[in-house]
C-alpha cells in the first residue's frame, strides 16, 4: 500500500487499545441483550469486568511505563503513548459507567422480579436480616480480619493487587485529635456472597463487604468511625524479566510473580460518594492521578457476578449446559492410533469432545510400543489429566519431553507447579526459549510398529486445557502424515536444542518463517486477482494488528481480492477506504462460547489451501512467539473447515460488522433467516448423535436439519 506522506496513519489504521475497548463494549452488549436469559447476562457483565482488570494491569500499565520513560514513538495509528492514555481514560470511564448502568437499571430489577434480592447496602437490612448478618460476622468473619491503623508508628500498609478493602476515617473517643486512617482487607478466603434468611418473596443475598462495614466499629473499639467505604486498587502486573541475565528462569519468574502484588498502583475503584478526606489519603499514599480514580455506583469488582451466576436454583434463567459429543471416529474405537491411521481427524471443540486428545496422551503413556512423547504446554487446567498422563508415561520409562511456558501471563504460578511435578516424575522439562513465548500447541508421539517407527501428531489452535475446551471454540488435527511428523520432530529439536532445519515440509514456524509465509500467500491472491483468476481470502482469528499484514491485505483488496475477516477482538484494519479496502469485510462474533480458533483460507486460483494456526495476525504472534501454521490436506476435512467458515459468515444473530468509522453494527435481519452459527454447530453435533442412535435403533426418526431461526426484529 502506497500512501502519501501528507496522509495520516489514523486514516488507515485503528489504535489497538481503543479497538480492545470496543471489543469489551461488544461483550457488554451481550449483558444488555434482553433476548438472553437473565443469568447469562450477569455472566457477560462479569466477563467485561475481568477483561478490564487484565487490560489495566497489562496494557494501560505498559503505556504508563512508556510515558514515564519518555517514550514518544507513535503506534500504528499515529498516536503517542500520552495521546493513547488520554483517549483510553475517557473510553474506559464511559465503559464503566455503562457497566453499572446495565447492572443498576436493568439486571438488579430483573433479579428482583425473579425472586433474587440483592441487598445493596447494610442500611437496608430488615431486623431479622441484620441480626443474622451480625451473628455471621461474629462467628465467621471477625476471627479472620486484620484491621490496619495508620499513624506515626504504623505506616500506610501494602494493599494487595485486586484485593477488596474497606477504608475508614477514625477519631479517638472523647478526644479532638487528628482524624486517622485505617483499612481492613475483605478476606478472599470467605465467600463474598452471603445468603440471608429467605421470605415468601424470594431469596436474599448481600455482599461480604457490607457485613464488615456494618460491624466495622467492633474492629476499632477505642475509636469513633467517621466513615467507611470499600475500595480496590489495580497494580502494574506486566512482569519485567531479563532472561539473558537470569541464572534460573523458574526461580526468577517465581520472584517476579510475587512482586506483581506490589507493583505500581495504576487504578483505584472506590464507592461513589466517598468522603473527600478519605479519597485524598488514598490518592496521596498510592500516588495516583485524577484519571486513575473510578467512583463506583454499585458493588466494586463485578467479577463477583460470576458467583451469582453459580447460585443454585435459577437454572430456568440460564442456557442449558451444552455437553460436547464424541467424534464419530472415536465412538467405538478402542485404539486411538488405529483411528488416526485410518485417516486424518479434525476435532471441532467445544461442539466435539476434547476427550480424544486426552485419550491420545493417556494411551501413549500406557502403550508399551510408544517410545517417546513430546508436548508443548501453555495453559492447562487446575487438575489436568494431561499432566497426570505425561507423569505416568515418564514413570513407565518412556522418553517424555515437555515444554512448559513459564511466561504464560497470569498462569505463571500454575505452570511452575506443573513444571516441578513433571520434573519430579522424570520428565525432561524445558522452560521455553530466551526472549520468546512458546505459544504453539503440538504433541508428538513416537511409536514402534511392525513396519518401523511411526510418528503421531496433534496440532491445535487452542491450549491443552480440558476445562476451557468446553468454553472455547478451537480446532485440532490428529494425523500420522509422515511429512508433518518429520516437521514435528524438527520443531521439538529446535525447542530443546539449537537445531533449525534448512526447510520445512508442511509446517510454518514463527518467529522465523510464518510471517513471510502469510505475506506470500496474500500476495499470491493479489496476483491471481490481477490475472483474472479466482482469488479470495477468508481469515478467522482473535486479533488483527500487524501493520505488514494489514498493508498486504490492502494491496490485495485494491487488486480486487474478496477478503472476509472474522476477527473476534482487536482489529486495527479499516474497511471501506476508497481504492484501498473496499472489498474487505470484518465481522466479530461474540456468543456463549469464546471464538478462539485461527483459520486461514486462500482460494489460490481454484486450488484452495486451508491452514490452521495457534497464531493471530499480531506482531507478538508473528515476531515474538513460537507459533505453528499447519495445513489441512485431506479434502473431506477441508470441506469441514470451509463449512465452519461459511456458517460464521452467514451468522446474522451474533455477528457484528465493522463500519468505515470504526464502530460495529449488528446485521439488519429484516428479510433474512436469523442464523446463529454457534447454536447451529451445537444442533449439528447433536444431529450426528441422533444419527448414531438411528443406526442402532431404526425406529428413531431424525428430522431434516434447518438453520436456527428466531423472530425477526
Amino acid at each position: 500500500m502506497q500512501k502519501k506522506k501528507s496522509e495520516k496513519a489514523e486514516n488507515y489504521f485503528s489504535n489497538r487499545e481503543l479497538s480492545w475497548v470496543a471489543f469489551n463494549e461488544r461483550i457488554l452488549g451481550e449483558a444488555r441483550d434482553k433476548t438472553l436469559p437473565l443469568f447469562e447476562r450477569l455472566k457477560f457483565l462479569s466477563i467485561t469486568a475481568s477483561n478490564l482488570d487484565e487490560f489495566y494491569m497489562v496494557r494501560v500499565a505498559s503505556l504508563k511505563d512508556m510515558v514515564a520513560a519518555g517514550y514518544a514513538k507513535p503506534d500504528i495509528a499515529g498516536m503517542t503513548p500520552t495521546e493513547q492514555l488520554k483517549k483510553l481514560t475517557k473510553a474506559t470511564h464511559e465503559l464503566v459507567e455503562r457497566q453499572y448502568s446495565t447492572y443498576n437499571r436493568s439486571l438488579l430489577p430483573l433479579l428482583k422480579n425473579h425472586g433474587l434480592f440483592v441487598v445493596e447496602t447494610h442500611e437496608k437490612l430488615t431486623q431479622e436480616q441484620a441480626a443474622f448478618a451480625d451473628r455471621y460476622f461474629e462467628e465467621n468473619v471477625y476471627p479472620v480480619l486484620t484491621p490496619m491503623a495508620v499513624d506515626s508508628s504504623r505506616p500506610f500498609p501494602l494493599i494487595r493487587n485486586k484485593s477488596l478493602n474497606i477504608g475508614a476515617l477514625l477519631k479517638k473517643k472523647g478526644k479532638d485529635e487528628t482524624v486517622e486512617f485505617a483499612t481492613v482487607q475483605v478476606p478472599s478466603v470467605l465467600n463474598r456472597i452471603v445468603e440471608l434468611p429467605a421470605d415468601e418473596d424470594g431469596r436474599y443475598i448481600i455482599f461480604l463487604e457490607e457485613i464488615i462495614e456494618r460491624n466495622i466499629r467492633k474492629l476499632f473499639l477505642n475509636y469513633d468511625v467517621i466513615c467507611a467505604h470499600p475500595f480496590r486498587i489495580m497494580r502494574n502486573a506486566d512482569l519485567s524479566i531479563d532472561e539473558d541475565e537470569a541464572e534460573d528462569l523458574l526461580k526468577e519468574i517465581e520472584k517476579q510473580v510475587k512482586r506483581r502484588q506490589w507493583g505500581e498502583a495504576i487504578r483505584l475503584e472506590i464507592e461513589d460518594g466517598v468522603e473527600p478526606e478519605l479519597l485524598e489519603i488514598l490518592i496521596r499514599e498510592l500516588t495516583l492521578e485524577e484519571e486513575d480514580i473510578f467512583e463506583i455506583k454499585g458493588p466494586l469488582d463485578l467479577t463477583v457476578l460470576m458467583k451469582v451466576y453459580g447460585l443454585d436454583g435459577f437454572e430456568a434463567h440460564k442456557l442449558k449446559k451444552y455437553v460436547p459429543v464424541m467424534p464419530e471416529e472415536f465412538e467405538e474405537a478402542d485404539d486411538v492410533f488405529e483411528a488416526i491411521r485410518a485417516g486424518d481427524i479434525l476435532l471441532h471443540h467445544p461442539y466435539q469432545s476434547f476427550e480424544p486428545v486426552v485419550d491420545f496422551i493417556r494411551q501413549a503413556a500406557r502403550d508399551p510400543e510408544v517410545l517417546a512423547i513430546k508436548q508443548t504446554l501453555y495453559r492447562v487446567s487446575g487438575n489436568s489429566p494431561i499432566i497426570a498422563a505425561l507423569a505416568q508415561a515418564a514413570e513407565n520409562g518412556k522418553q517424555v519431553s515437555v515444554l512448559v511456558e513459564l511466561k504464560a501471563r497470569f498462569d505463571e504460578e500454575n505452570n511452575i507447579v506443573w513444571a516441578k511435578k513433571l520434573e519430579k516424575a522424570g520428565c525432561h522439562v524445558i522452560y521455553g526459549l530466551v526472549g520468546l513465548k512458546t505459544h504453539s500447541k503440538i504433541t508428538l508421539v513416537v511409536r514402534r510398529e511392525e513396519d518401523g517407527i511411526r510418528r503421531y501428531v496433534h496440532l491445535g489452535t487452542g491450549n491443552y486445557n480440558d476445562a476451557t475446551a468446553k468454553l472455547y471454540t478451537d480446532l485440532g488435527l490428529l494425523t500420522c502424515n509422515e511429512r508433518i511428523g518429520e516437521d514435528a520432530t524438527a520443531v521439538f529439536n529446535m525447542l530443546s536444542g539449537y537445531s533449525e532445519p534448512l526447510n520445512w515440509n508442511s509446517l510454518s514456524i514463527a518467529p522465523l518463517w510464518m510471517k513471510d509465509r502469510f505475506l506470500y500467500l496474500i500476495e499470491r491472491e493479489r496476483k491471481h486477482a490481477k490475472a483474472g483468476e479466482p482469488a479470495r481470502i477468508i481469515a478467522k482469528m482473535n486479533s488483527l494488528c500487524d501493520k505488514d499484514v494489514i498493508e498486504a491485505l490492502y494491496q490485495a483488496s485494491a487488486a480486487g481480492v474478496q477478503i472476509d475477516l472474522i476477527v473476534r477482538g482487536i482489529c486495527c484494519l479499516k474497511v471501506g477506504i476508497p481504492g484501498v479496502s473496499e472489498t474487505i469485510s470484518v465481522r466479530s462474533i461474540v456468543g456463549n462460547f469464546l471464538e478462539h480458533s485461527r483459520i486461514y483460507y486462500f482460494e489460490n486460483g481454484g486450488e484452495a489451501e486451508y491452514y490452521l494456526s495457534s497464531a493471530d495476525w499480531m506482531p507478538r504472534n508473528l515476531e515474538r512467539r513460537v507459533e505453528i501454521l499447519f495445513p489441512v490436506l485431506d479434502e473431506k476435512l477441508q470441506a469441514k473447515v470451509y463449512h465452519i467458515l461459511d456458517c460464521q459468515l452467514r451468522d446474522t444473530l451474533k455477528a457484528q460488522l465493522l463500519q468505515p468509522d470504526g464502530t460495529y453494527e449488528k446485521i439488519d435481519k429484516r428479510g433474512k433467516v436469523v442464523f446463529h452459527s454457534q447454536e447451529y454447530f451445537c444442533e449439528e453435533a447433536g444431529l450426528q448423535e441422533k444419527k448414531k442412535m438411528q443406526m442402532k435403533d431404526k425406529r428413531v426418526f431424525i428430522p431434516e436439519m434447518k438453520p436456527v431461526s428466531a423472530k425477526e426484529d
